[in-house]
């Protein structure tokens, strides 16, 4: 990646970052017995552990973990971030909020922030982090989502495109397998986005950021390495792919290697 890691600091320094992470992985559980997804074991360590170290890696330390599903166990395995040079809060929902819902419940940690970072708890996308934030920025709406190409969209929500990278439209899984532009579930927002999401459960790819677009959605698009882990099938793919997750989660990194996966 062509940023460097002073870079990375002075873009990203001080923006909190909501990691989503309460879902209930119900395709994953005829191989995670027991485990909420975000804990899949990717080599050795905990898939959420990659992306901890690739928002660490590029600067963004404040990090709040919206949990729901065995929320207990992720606290427990993370605690405080220190570990990993960050720091940590939870935003617990005890009833399943939906993406945006629970963004919306961890609103009491954002009251300083004019701008805040989301990622998606089951997917790694490799990106420059403080180039989507410069882009956010540079473009002036109130959302902005790495979004990635894909041979195969039949599984995803593709976005669709106009000029100037400004979004014109979200379109729902079809299931019909041809390329597309998929959200990579990595997303910078203005805090006004907050006022439009409803107390309670919603969604964020069906219930908010559709009405968004009058206020400016743009996408930028991404070529890095792009996995989740929603299905046995890609699971075993994001295991099969663990070093190159790994270096991708260290690109630019100022982490001591103490604190590197086994490899």
């Amino acid at each position: 990646m062509a940023n460097t890691p002073a870079r990375a600091e002075s873009s990203c320094e001080g923006i909190p970052v909501l990691l989503l992470v309460g879902g209930m992985g119900t395709r994953l559980r005829p191989v995670l017995s027991g485990k909420p997804k975000p804990l899949a074991p990717i080599g050795d360590v905990p898939f959420l552990q990659l992306l901890v170290l690739q928002l660490r890696s590029q600067g963004l330390r404040r990090l709040v973990m919206c949990t729901g599903f065995q929320a207990d166990k992720i606290q427990q395995e993370f605690g405080d971030g220190r570990k990993w040079n960050v720091t940590i809060d939870y935003s617990e929902e005890t009833r399943p909020l939906g993406t945006a819902g629970a963004i919306k419940l961890a609103e009491r940690f954002l009251s300083s922030a004019s701008e805040f970072v989301v990622v998606n708890g089951d997917s790694f996308l490799e990106l420059d982090l403080s180039r989507l934030i410069q882009f956010h920025r540079e473009n002036g709406g109130w959302a902005s989502i790495a979004v990635r190409r894909v041979p195969d969209a039949a599984r995803y929500g593709t976005v669709h495109v106009g000029g100037q990278n400004r979004v014109v439209r979200f379109s729902e899984k079809m299931g019909i397998q041809e390329p597309g532009l998929v959200n990579g579930g990595v997303y910078v927002f203005n805090r006004d986005v907050l006022q439009h999401i409803p107390d309670g459960p919603s969604s964020l790819e069906k219930n908010v950021l559709p009405g968004l677009l009058k206020h400016g959605v743009f996408a930028l698009e991404q070529n890095g390495l792009f996995i989740d882990i929603g299905t046995p099938d890609d699971y075993a793919r994001a295991q099969a792919l663990y070093h190159s997750l790994s270096r991708a989660a260290f690109s630019d990194s100022q982490i001591g290697f103490q604190n590197r996966p086994h490899r």
